[in-house]
């Protein structure tokens, strides 16, 4: 993802040890799809659930985030990224979510677009940290 963030702060060597806690850590609220081509890992979708409260119609609620949908450069520009997101959406359903919204970047908003997201005149937003670095 060096492509996206530009040079890491970390080398791959240490990151990878601490995603890997992170991923057990937020296991309850963070749901991940990958794709393996052999024995590589090609790339990933995240989905984070987040209860939601409960209203008089219906109690048991929650939504969903798409946070990083990612295939590797080499393999871009077959769909793959596509399928992810197919995948991710499968997921909400089976999970009765009542909506998926992602943050895209601006090339992927295309993507986002052909598989069911459209603009919300009604999802705000309001950055209140520094947000990645860079």
């Amino acid at each position: 993802m060096q492509e996206l963030y530009g040079t890491p702060d970390a080398a791959l060597e240490e990151f990878a040890p601490r995603f890997v806690a992170w991923a057990r850590k937020n296991e309850s609220s963070h749901r991940c799809v990958v794709m393996v081509r052999g024995e590589v890992v090609i790339g990933m979708a995240w989905l984070a659930i987040t209860q939601r409260v409960p209203h008089p119609r219906a109690f048991e609620r929650a939504s969903g985030d798409v946070q990083c949908v990612y295939v590797v450069p080499d393999e871009r520009g077959q769909g793959l990224g596509g399928e992810l997101i197919q995948a991710v959406l499968a997921w909400a359903r089976e999970l009765g979510l009542e909506r998926v919204t992602v943050h895209s970047s601006d090339q992927a908003v295309s993507a986002y677009s052909r598989h069911g997201f459209t603009v919300s005149p009604r999802l705000l937003q309001a950055e209140v940290g520094q947000g990645r670095a860079g």
